[in-house]
């Protein structure tokens, strides 16, 4: 997926709004010159001044409104969401995994699954720069999902069908979609296109809280959105790397792949094609590179 910049993205939209609101002041034809008999007695404003009156409104459109109205309207909204802070876009995230962590089954604290994670986590938490959490849902979906705001699952039907050097190579991949930003741009897309972005800004300002009717459904494009190629291959090497870092079995990258192209369940509807993923792992690691 190619993700575009939010600060160039917001450029191109306002100078589409410029052009948008210079269009709509010039009309069809040639204004008149001035002192003609056609020639209005106050000068119309200026497309910066439309612009401007534009953004200073909090709505605009909307059931009754005229279709230039609507119009408009979609821009702002896209205009306001394309600019979206980082910071935002991470609060909304927090939210929204502790929404998901509410809906589904946790694995309790002493529960074998959560030892099992707190153990092959615990000197993980603070990886790489990185402030991370980790918690196991009890489901039988072989999966794992990571998202913006350092939260990362693993599903236990995953985990029952991995060793323990497996699994650290999971954790290393789903780490390399933090460290990337990869979970960060799906979460921008998401919330560009959610009633989450209206409900935050409506509440207490952009960091406000999100009712959890928006929440769903931003989860559901967040966690159900697929990655690119290039960026499962950038978390996969970045995951062999985070094997090497802390000489845990590389291999175990390569055997990880092969179990869940035999298996995979929920990964494989959203990943790239296992098997291949697995001789990558091999030859990466014949070369030595």
């Amino acid at each position: 997926m190619k993700t575009v910049r939010s600060s160039s993205l917001a450029v191109g939209l306002l100078a589409l709004l410029v052009a948008g609101c210079a269009s709509t002041g010039s009309g069809s034809g040639s204004a008149p010159p001035s002192g003609s008999k056609g020639a209005s007695s106050s000068a119309s404003p200026s497309p910066l001044a439309s612009l401007s009156s534009a953004l200073s409104s909090v709505e605009v459109g909307g059931q009754g409104a005229s279709s230039k109205d609507n119009k408009v309207g979609a821009g702002l909204d896209l205009f306001k969401a394309a600019t979206v802070s980082e910071e935002e876009l991470i609060e909304a995230s927090r939210q929204m995994r502790a929404y998901e962590d509410r809906k589904r089954r946790v694995a309790p604290a002493g529960s074998k699954h959560a030892q099992r994670l707190a153990r092959l986590t615990a000197k993980h938490r603070n990886e790489d720069g990185m402030k991370l959490n980790f918690k196991v849902y009890m489901s039988n979906e072989v999966n794992a999902n990571a998202t913006p705001d350092g939260s990362i699952r693993f599903y236990s039907g995953l985990m029952d069908m991995m060793t323990d050097a497996e699994l650290q190579g999971i954790i290393g991949h789903e780490i390399g979609h933090v460290k990337f930003k990869h979970s960060l741009n799906e979460m921008r897309t998401a919330y560009m296109a959610s009633a989450a972005r209206k409900a935050a800004s409506a509440n207490k300002g952009a960091l406000g809280a999100i009712a959890d009717s928006d929440l769903g459904g931003l989860a559901e494009k967040v966690l159900n959105a697929q990655y690119s190629q290039s960026q499962e291959t950038e978390s996969d090497d970045y995951g062999l790397a985070f094997m090497k870092k802390h000489k845990y079995d590389a291999k175990a990258m390569e055997s990880a792949f092969r179990k869940l192209g035999s298996g995979g369940g929920g990964m494989l509807s959203t990943h790239p094609n296992s098997q291949e993923r697995a001789n990558r792992m091999r030859d990466k690691l014949a070369s030595g590179k």
